[in-house]
């Protein structure tokens, strides 16, 4: 498995895999072309589909100026033999003549494959590929899966996952100042200060605890939502659910940011198994690989915090991912807003629910981590195209109607 630096990455929104892979794809082609007087890029699958509504085109004309490029959006194209879905074409002119052409695919989580060049991959950084493997390897050494990620990846680790946490902790700050419509034209109102602010004198612990985590995850989907900045965990699209968990438990327990970078390091290994075994990208698994990943690395995390055993943080994240399946990827008008946002809110909150089933009924479980990440990949891969972030189908076809 790679790094966790591949999986948590700072960007601007509002799809990791729509605007943040399609801007780095620009980068490298525009870096590698400085003497290219134009561009072309076709877009195909989820990526043609949504990407007017994802902002695709304007953050690639953004990445490429000065110098001009067209955007062409090819929705009828035959994805046979396509690596995955999110493909484009990129054309680098000089006087008129063509340099070269590339494929490249945006895989989620502002990860991209350059198809046909000399570009090299991130390194292998753990040996270890499921949690099976990983946990034996924390019970041979007697050490917990934050220990084990510092000893794969080495104490730099840290440096990089506060920046991560710093950034996830501004995007909720802003998130909560923010008011007003979002852009894109379906007229969705700002919702986080409205919730944070919603206090009554007699709420229940509960009320308060939902309310609270709610607006925390309406905060960064919105943000997202609006181009700002995020980090994906594991995508843009999911980004509300990790912070909102981890940022309402350490107010509320006052817990350590050591504690919390611990989380976010076992939060990311449950990530990273996802993204290797199966897909954190809702065009080819639909939003289980979304919010269902993001559901699994936020209750794994909190596992951490609480102390949980490694049967408790498998659990946790196995229950998690098991109520998300078959979760189908349909935002109306290609936008991440409807359903995107309150869907943070809820896998928050089911996040914090699973850590309570784990915490009394991981002994009597049937189902292991591994298992559920395969199910979920087979089931990614049987649902239709229609339903894994085309638009085409589900709320976005009925919305329209």
């Amino acid at each position: 498995m790679k790094s966790l630096t591949n999986l948590y990455r700072i960007g601007r929104g509002p799809s990791s895999s729509h605007t943040i892979g399609p801007e780095r794809a620009a980068k490298f082609f525009k870096e590698k072309h400085p003497e290219a007087d134009g561009f072309t890029v076709t877009l195909y699958g989820s990526l043609a589909k949504t990407g007017k509504g994802h902002m695709t085109d304007a953050v690639i004309r953004q990445t490429f100026a000065p110098v001009p490029s067209e955007i062409l959006f090819d929705t009828e194209a035959d994805e046979t033999g396509f690596y995955h879905p999110n493909a484009m074409d990129m054309h680098a002119y000089k006087g008129g003549e063509e340099i070269e052409k590339i494929r490249v695919y945006s895989i989620g989580g502002g990860e991209i494959i350059v198809d046909g060049t000399e570009y090299v991959a991130p390194p292998e950084v753990y040996y270890e590929n499921s949690f099976e493997e990983i946990a034996a390897y924390c019970e041979e050494h007697d050490i917990r899966i934050w220990e084990y990620v510092e000893r794969m990846e080495g104490p730099h680790i840290w440096d990089y996952l506060e920046e991560v946490w710093t950034q996830m902790k501004r995007t909720i700050k802003e998130g909560l100042k923010a008011e007003g419509v979002l852009a894109g034209g379906l007229g969705v109102q700002r919702k986080a200060a409205f919730l944070y602010n919603q206090y009554h004198m007699d709420e229940s612990s509960e009320t308060k605890e939902n309310r609270i985590v709610c607006s925390y995850a309406f905060a960064v989907g919105e943000q997202n939502a609006s181009n700002g900045t995020v980090v994906t965990a594991p995508t843009c699209g999911a980004a509300g659910v990790v912070p909102a968990v981890l940022y309402y438990w350490q107010k509320k327990r006052g817990v350590p940011e050591r504690d919390i970078l611990h989380a976010l390091a076992t939060g990311g290994i449950i990530g990273n198994i996802i993204k290797t075994n199966a897909s954190i990208s809702g065009a080819e698994c639909g939003c289980q690989a979304e919010i269902g990943t993001a559901c699994c690395m936020a209750s794994a995390g909190l596992a951490e915090i609480c102390g949980m055993s490694l049967d408790q943080i498998e659990y946790a994240a196995e229950v998690s991912m098991e109520h998300m399946l078959g979760l189908t990827c349909d935002p109306i008008d290609g936008l991440v807003q409807i359903p995107c946002i309150e869907r943070n809110a809820v896998a928050a909150m089911r996040s914090i629910n699973a850590i309570s089933l784990a915490n009394f009924l991981t002994h009597t479980r049937k189902i292991s981590f591994d298992m559920v990440v395969k199910t979920m990949y087979e089931t990614g891969k049987d649902i239709k195209s229609h339903y894994r972030e085309t638009s085409e189908g589900g709320l976005a076809k009925h919305y329209c109607e």
